[in-house]
């Protein structure tokens, strides 16, 4: 026999013990055998009332035959009495009955027994013995009956062959038996069947995983579309995964972005401070390449800044403060903070007059994310253009917009969902300062407020709109 036929046996008995050791199937067990016990407890109650109801049938039939025969041999004494046992004896094939006279000797008189029973009756005069009928060799039957002694040294036995009832109840224990082995037989056939498709459902969970591990972000859990709760469970997760891959995705490229975008930097910082060496030495020199290097350290170290708070916000570390805070007051300080740089650039930042508008959320998170707006639209607003700060509120729903509009060039509309990307400029913007990062952390900002940030046309220039959520009442 070959090695690939011997381990197929062993696969399969590797699965089956595999199947035993399920939480699924030790479950069923505890409920078969709940389940056995009780079918168990409600069969013995049916076995006990069906055979104590036929005994007590039974009983009562002997008592019958014995009440007759006494008001018989009240009357006529004993022959009277014989003559009695002689008619039920004649027709004992039909009721079943039993009747043996016998004398001081146990000796038979009249009746359908040939022998005085050998067994003993109990203290009620009652006793079941064996019976051996002449056309039945081999059989063995039982009858059961009373006893009593009359004048004279005779002795009365009453009784009734009670061989149907011994069958009867014989056929109902085997049936009883039967239907609770078959209970627990399809009991444990449904927990291997209800095992092996959990088993199959998690076989095929932890292979996804496997492939996850291995490397393929894009592999997801298969759902059967069943709805079950472990259905359910393999959405949430695939859920996760999508969450997990879009982190990781983002994790490589502010690599890549790091890689690409601060190299320039770098290199121009050690550049100068190359130059700076190898120049003049005059204190002038050494004093305006420092003061250049310390610059462009302070760019970088903006740049690194914004990239950790991006990672910290998409990664839910940066969890909002959540507290109520007046949105116009602080659009009313992000004004004052930015119009002079807007004056200095030649662009005026007007803010309506607007108050008592509430929202929930993080001030200081909110705060960063409406400045980072303005500051984008103070860098592209050319000379004497006009910079808007307001708020709207939706009338109907109650959702509040943080609106930030400027005369600049604008973006796009093939680009807009680009400058979200961290490190992403277009080209507009590549001889501007900044390091593409502001969009991006606003965008962060709103989702994490449950909120979005679109970018519209101003017609012309862009249209920065922050839903931030709803006015609290």
């Amino acid at each position: 026999m070959s090695s690939g036929n011997r381990a197929r046996p062993a696969a399969a008995a590797g699965h089956f013990v595999r199947l035993l050791r399920t939480t699924t199937f030790r479950g069923v067990l505890i409920y078969v055998g709940l389940f056995g016990a009780s079918v168990a407890v409600l069969l013995g109650f049916l076995y006990w009332s069906t055979a104590g109801f036929m005994a007590r049938q039974t009983d009562a039939a002997i008592e019958a035959e014995i009440r007759g025969l006494e008001e018989q041999y009240g009357e006529h004494g004993t022959l009277g009495l014989i003559r009695a046992l002689e008619r039920r004896s004649a027709r004992a094939r039909t009721n079943r009955g039993l009747y043996l006279l016998a004398d001081a000797a146990d000796r038979p008189i009249v009746g359908n027994l040939d022998a005085w029973p050998r067994e003993r009756p109990d203290a009620g005069g009652w006793l079941t013995f064996r019976l051996e009928y002449a056309d039945s060799p081999g059989g063995v039957d039982f009858g059961r009956a009373r006893t009593f002694a009359l004048g004279g040294g005779l002795r009365l036995l009453v009784g009734r062959d009670i061989r149907d009832r011994q069958e009867i109840v014989r056929r109902l224990r085997d049936s009883l038996g039967w239907g609770l082995a078959l209970t627990v037989a399809l009991g444990l056939a449904g927990g291997v069947l209800v095992s092996r498709s959990m088993l199959s459902r998690i076989d095929a969970i932890g292979a996804a995983s496997g492939e996850i591990m291995a490397g393929a972000l894009e592999r997801r859990i298969p759902l059967r579309g069943t709805g079950d709760e472990m259905d359910r469970l393999a959405a949430n997760l695939n859920v996760m995964l999508d969450r997990i891959a879009l982190l990781v995705t983002g994790m490589r490229e502010v690599s890549d972005n790091i890689a690409h975008d601060l190299r320039s930097p770098l290199a121009r910082l050690r550049g100068r401070l190359e130059l700076a060496l190898d120049g003049p030495r005059d204190l002038g020199a050494y004093r305006e390449a420092i003061e250049r290097a310390i610059a462009e350290t302070d760019a970088l170290l903006a740049t690194f800044n914004s990239l950790l708070g991006i990672a910290r916000i998409e990664a839910g570390a940066e969890a909002p403060r959540s507290a109520r805070f007046d949105l116009d007051a602080l659009l009313d300080d992000v004004a004052e903070l930015y119009a002079p740089l807007a004056d200095s650039a030649g662009a005026t930042l007007t803010r309506a007059p607007q108050s008592g508008t509430v929202i929930e959320g993080d001030r200081d998170l909110v705060f960063q994310c409406v400045a980072n707006l303005v500051d984008n639209a103070v860098k592209f607003s050319p000379a004497g253009g006009d910079i808007a700060l307001a708020r709207e509120i939706d009338a109907e729903s109650g959702q509040v917009d943080v609106v930030v509009g400027d005369r600049g060039p604008g973006i796009p509309d093939a680009l807009k969902p680009r400058v979200f990307e961290r490190f992403y400029r277009i080209e507009a913007a590549r001889n501007r300062p900044g390091s593409g990062l502001g969009l991006s952390l606003a965008a962060a900002i709103a989702r994490r407020h449950g909120g979005e940030l679109l970018l519209q046309d101003n017609h012309p220039g862009l249209r920065a709109v922050l839903r931030i959520g709803t006015a609290a009442g």
